[in-house]
């Protein structure tokens, strides 16, 4: 049941559905996510950690980067689950349309002057 509640509660929050949706269609960093969602970069952090530990996200390092992308679902069958409903789930919303019009003009090397 543990496993369960981690991906319940993970998901319990607006800004961290966002951010399924979100890596739902590309790779992103942290920099990324933050200009698409509006909120601190330590606010991002700590909900991609709730992501990442709940099974849902995964995260992998190139160079200075670090990339986080949608879970294989390997760690938790419940995040697996939910990964494959929430990837039909919202896309009619007005809220999530929006999101992924505006995350589609936003690069990393724009924002971090890379």
């Amino acid at each position: 049941m543990r496993n369960f509640i981690k991906v319940m509660k993970a998901l319990s929050d607006p800004n961290r559905v966002k951010m399924v949706k979100l890596l739902q269609h590309r790779v992103m960093c942290v920099c990324e996510i933050q200009a698409s969602l509006g909120i601190a970069q330590s606010t991002v952090s700590k909900h991609l950690k709730i992501l990442e530990d709940a099974g849902i996200i995964a995260f992998s390092k190139d160079g200075l980067w670090v990339n986080y992308r949608l879970a294989d679902g390997a760690q938790n069958p419940y995040a697996a689950s939910l990964l494959g409903n929430l990837r039909h789930w919202l896309e009619d919303d007005d809220e999530v349309v929006k999101l992924m019009r505006q995350s589609r003009t936003i690069n990393r090397e724009t924002i971090c002057h890379s």
